[in-house]
């Protein structure tokens, strides 16, 4: 079997071809990524209880000053090694299948058809509707729902294009071993402790997303959406989110 026929039978449509949501690649990237990204957070907040204070620079400790106290308490019972050691693996797996994602996106136009927004769609005049009706949690019409209108795709855009390099950038920078080899990793960003606030502050950012992207896909309707995510189908008139 050729590339060329994988990918086709991978996009392939039923008979309604309006009911087919996601191929069984992004369904696939998604839950793997909704896994990892889920070890990465739990595996985070353990690292950061155990120094809940972020600096600019090279270095920063206690009795230095830092840019950010978070108000969580201290655990004084050494580092959280399984925390590193789920840290690490989550996000190699986490940065493999987003590589998977990204290839595919491209080669079946999955990122130019359903995440890059028109020019015309740009415009204040088009995208302010799709704003107000987001803050009014307004559910768009029938035929406004067959494609993520021009919000999510910049949000996705941003997510995958910004926030998620961004994440994988400051991690890099905050491992000597690599750091090492590629200084110009953490150079770049003013120090290894610049590059975990950073760190921190774009993860933040992606906890944000989760919380309204669940948010919206309650409103917009849970089963049907999960349903969409796990089987590949939905209904015509459920609206992407």
């Amino acid at each position: 079997m050729s590339d060329a026929t994988f990918v086709a039978g991978l996009m392939t449509k039923d008979a309604h071809p309006s009911s087919v949501r996601h191929t069984a690649v992004v369904r696939i990237t998604h839950w793997i990524n909704t896994v990892a990204f889920g070890g990465l957070l739990v595996s985070g907040i353990a690292i950061l209880r155990v120094h809940p204070r972020l600096y600019w620079g090279e270095t920063g400790g206690i009795g230095t000053p830092s840019v950010l106290d978070l108000p969580i308490p201290f655990l004084f019972n050494g580092q959280s090694g399984w925390g590193r050691s789920l840290h690490f693996l989550s996000a190699w797996v986490c940065i493999l299948n987003g590589l998977l994602y990204v290839i595919y996106g491209l080669v079946a136009e999955h990122i130019w058809h359903n995440l890059v927004p028109a020019w015309a769609d740009l415009r204040w005049r088009a995208m302010w509707p799709v704003i107000a009706g987001h803050l009014r949690l307004k559910l768009p019409a029938s035929e406004q729902s067959q494609t993520y209108n021009v919000l999510q795709r910049l949000i996705y855009l941003t997510v995958i294009g910004v926030l998620f390099p961004l994440m994988i950038w400051t991690g890099l920078a905050m491992s000597p071993a690599i750091t090492s080899v590629f200084p110009t990793l953490v150079d770049g960003l003013g120090g290894q402790q610049s590059a975990r606030t950073i760190h921190f502050f774009a993860a933040s950012a992606l906890v944000g997303f989760l919380v309204v992207h669940v948010s919206m896909v309650y409103v917009a309707g849970f089963t049907t959406h999960m349903r969409a995510m796990l089987t590949g189908h939905r209904d015509e008139k459920e609206p992407p989110c």
